[in-house]
């Protein structure tokens, strides 16, 4: 995983900073990778959570189980995509969310205080943080407005256009509990 993880990394960077590679490389130290099974619980409801995940292969879940055990998804990460507890992470409470691997993924792990040290360090690395917060917060926007203005349907059609490849990686069942739905009402669409 060593070298292609470090170039994916690099890519992934250097479509928003430059970086020297110097300076990456020392960024990269800071990461850890690792390896996870289908199936597997990355982060469970009441963990501590420490650290968020760079996906390089696989694709993950965060979702949310109310108490009528009903699960909702927040968000499938795929290659290139961040996945974490955010507001475990950045508030140092108990998680709220759960993280898990639809599929064998390896990921790379950052800690909330080596990110907050790269970025202290690094102006080009806060920047890219920041971006990459920025991105997040307008995408999570505009899922709660389609929520709000669209029928399952055109949702349906919204999410399968943006990212296709999710319909042959990820169940019927989670893209159902993705868009809010049951799985009957997504087979009929």
């Amino acid at each position: 995983m060593g070298s292609t993880a470090k170039e994916v990394l690099k890519a992934h960077i250097a479509k928003t900073v430059t970086l020297t590679d110097e300076q990456f490389d020392y960024v990269f130290s800071f990461f850890k990778p690792q390896s996870f099974k289908k199936g597997q619980a990355i982060i469970s409801e009441g963990d501590a959570v420490t650290t968020e995940y760079f996906v390089l292969s696989g694709c993950l879940k965060s979702f949310f189980i109310n108490d009528d055990l009903k699960m909702f998804i927040l968000q499938f990460a795929m290659p290139t995509w961040w996945v974490s507890d955010y507001s475990a992470l950045y508030n140092q409470t108990k998680a709220t969310v759960n993280v898990d691997c639809i599929t064998d993924a390896e990921v790379l792990l950052l800690s909330n205080a080596d990110r907050e040290k790269l970025c202290s360090e690094l102006h080009a690395v806060e920047h890219f943080f920041r971006w990459r917060t920025n991105r997040g917060y307008v995408a999570a926007q505009k899922r709660l407005l389609s929520f709000m203005n669209n029928d399952v349907k055109h949702r349906y059609e919204e999410l399968l256009n943006q990212y296709p490849e999710l319909y042959n990686m990820v169940p019927k069942k989670l893209i159902a509990a993705y868009l809010g739905v049951s799985r009957e009402t997504l087979s009929r669409l």
